[in-house]
């Protein structure tokens, strides 16, 4: 007997990661270089992501969301979690997607980053005096419109290729 196993598509995982880890957060924002920090990124890309998906009304498919999460579980058993750590770390990393998804956007008629929200995630931009929440909250309604202009057959490709100037 011939055992199949199923072929995962990255694109959208690596995607995200490759926007999780612009320079643009750590070096202007002074963001601290994490596993969580650039988890709560990859988790804010998707989130805006979806909502343009959402606001379009076009589906968004369901085996790109299953790969995205099913690469987060490969790589924390790649950090050396056990089974038991990784149901937990991942029952705990689907309620954050699901807050911020969630909560994201405070309008309905244009994107507004939900000022709460970042602060919940991102406790240091509270403390910043720099206008860093500001940076931040520029950078992803930037990201918003960006990937609003994309078309959504090329979306998650064509993501990458978002700059902030």
């Amino acid at each position: 007997m011939i055992f199949k196993t199923k072929k995962h598509n990255y694109e959208l995982y690596n995607t995200l990661l490759f926007l999780s880890r612009n320079l643009f957060f750590y070096n202007r924002i002074k963001l601290k270089d994490t596993f969580e920090t650039r988890i709560y990124l990859t988790f804010f890309h998707f989130s805006i992501i979806l909502s343009v998906f959402k606001t379009k009304k076009i589906n968004f498919s369901q085996e790109n969301y299953d790969n995205f999460f099913h690469s987060i579980e490969n790589d924390l058993r790649e950090l050396g979690f056990g089974d038991v750590g990784v149901n937990k770390k991942m029952k705990n990393m689907n309620k954050i997607f699901y807050d911020i998804l969630l909560k994201i956007n405070k309008s309905n008629k244009d994107f507004i980053i939900n000022k709460d929200l970042v602060l919940k995630y991102f406790d240091y931009l509270k403390d910043s005096n720099l206008d860093k929440y500001d940076l931040f909250a520029e950078y992803f309604t930037k990201f918003y419109h960006f990937c609003f202009e994309l078309n959504p057959k090329t979306m998650i490709k064509d993501a990458i290729k978002f700059e902030i100037t």
